[in-house]
């Protein structure tokens, strides 16, 4: 069949409802998964969705093409990305599953996220080439003669409740006043059913599913939608605000006075809360993380390691490592005790935790991190990637202390370090640096900048 090449991404397959994704390409896609599985074991294929209007057609389009390639389908229904990875991984006779879902894009994507048993996506590098070129060849047999089995319902939010709260108790949090901005994502199918079991008080906002996203874009990495969250916890005097992206898997996180709580700074507390209970163990963090991260983890016993961008790689070199936890940038957080996979719901039961045993508000927690002075990250458009990661190397190899390839560039000098990467999702080249001095920070980001541009 025909399809644009560039939704089949390094993570999962995106792109536009109209023109891009089609029924026939969910359907072949549900064939094609079940034969790329087929030396991964025996069982059941989960089936998953979001709000979005067109992932109901989507998903049906989905379950039909795994039952025709003889497979046999647990529908799962609406669920958010946590959950839906939680049911591919936490069942035995779960060999893997497919969710309809655009994660944080606007309304008019769509698209599809692919995770096996043992809770690992399926990207780049671990089958979706594979997969790609079987639903382009499109060579599958008869359905005339295929076993069909009844498609399968079930409820995985009550197993998922008592999994998070097994690591995180109830009885650990104190009485909180918070907001919650759903971004009219999933948040408002699993979040509100949590929350209600503790003694917290909350004010939502927007926590209707709306595959319209009819308030702001559900993406919290972007910050201006983080503007109603933040002014709401002000007029109320919350103790901290709470947001997600459309599929629920990362998080945005404001403090009592407003502030944004920076991803780096959110991924260093979450992981000494791990540490509280760990004591030790390998931690993971992303190349573009503040050194305040691994520097912080450190002196409390944990054994921080750097790590490429993007949940496919973590969570696959977590499995490796038997990592307790890792840190992105784009604020997913992976949990190593929930099967890998991120949870902005644990990670919400991880704050209230931390805050009600140390009894100081938030900004309190996070003022002693703020030791670096980040760029933050910062797109260009070019044509000639390689080249210009090339020639940045060339520029600075004689002044830097120690160089790696591991994603893109990353070099360390004695007033920071920078990294310039190409993305894996979108035609650009990230540059992320950070320095001890904010000074430094802005001569060097200005001066990679022009090299970069020019």
């Amino acid at each position: 069949m025909i399809f644009p090449d560039h939704i089949f991404k390094s993570y999962d397959i995106r792109g536009l409802v109209k023109g891009e994704l089609s029924a026939e390409l969910a359907y072949k896609l549900g064939r094609a998964f079940v034969v790329f599985m087929k030396n991964k074991g025996n069982g059941k294929f989960v089936a998953g969705r979001d709000m979005r209007e067109s992932s109901i057609e989507f998903q049906n389009q989905i379950i039909q093409g795994i039952m025709d390639e003889g497979g046999e389908v647990v529908d799962i229904g609406l669920v958010s990305t946590p959950l839906f990875n939680f049911a591919c991984a936490h069942y035995q006779d779960h060999v893997g599953g497919i969710m309809v879902t655009a994660s944080h894009n606007p309304a008019e994507y769509n698209g599809f996220k692919m995770t096996m048993g043992d809770g690992l996506p399926i990207g780049g590098q671990t089958g979706m080439l594979e997969i790609k070129e079987l639903v382009k060849a499109g060579n599958f047999k008869k359905t005339d003669i295929v076993r069909k089995k009844a498609v399968i319902k079930k409820d995985v939010l009550p197993d998922y409740i008592a999994r998070i709260f097994s690591l995180a108790a109830k009885e650990s949090v104190k009485p909180m006043k918070i907001v919650v901005d759903g971004g009219n994502g999933m948040t408002g199918a699993v979040l509100p059913k949590v929350l209600e079991q503790l003694p917290i008080e909350v004010e939502y906002l927007y926590i209707e599913p709306d595959g319209n996203f009819p308030n702001h874009e559900a993406n919290p990495l972007k910050l201006e939608t983080l503007k109603d969250l933040q002014a709401k916890v002000i007029e109320i005097g919350a103790d901290f605000g709470f947001a997600s992206d459309g599929d629920a898997d990362r998080i945005g996180l404001v403090d009592g006075k407003g502030e944004i709580v920076e991803a780096s700074f959110a991924g260093a507390l979450i992981g000494l809360e791990i540490l509280k209970e760990k004591k030790q163990g390998i931690m993971l963090y992303d190349l573009r993380s503040s050194m305040i991260v691994p520097e912080v983890w450190q002196d409390n016993g944990g054994v921080p390691e750097m790590c490429m961008v993007g949940h496919a790689n973590i969570k696959k070199v977590m499995k490796e490592k038997q990592a307790i936890f890792g840190s992105e940038l784009s604020q997913h957080f992976y949990f190593g005790d929930l099967y890998n996979i991120e949870s902005s719901d644990l990670s919400l039961l991880y704050i209230l935790r931390m805050l009600s045993r140390e009894g100081k508000p938030l900004s309190e927690l996070v003022k002693p991190l703020k030791k670096y002075f980040h760029s933050g990250e910062i797109n260009f458009e070019v044509k000639d990637k390689e080249g210009v990661i090339a020639k940045i190397e060339e520029k600075y190899k004689d002044e830097a202390l120690e160089i790696s390839h591991l994603d893109g560039l990353w070099m360390r000098f004695d007033w920071g370090w920078l990294n310039v990467r190409k993305s894996n999702t979108e035609p650009l080249l990230r540059l992320n640096l950070e320095a001890r001095e904010e000074k430094m920070m802005k001569k060097r980001m200005k001066e990679v900048s022009l090299i970069i541009k020019d």
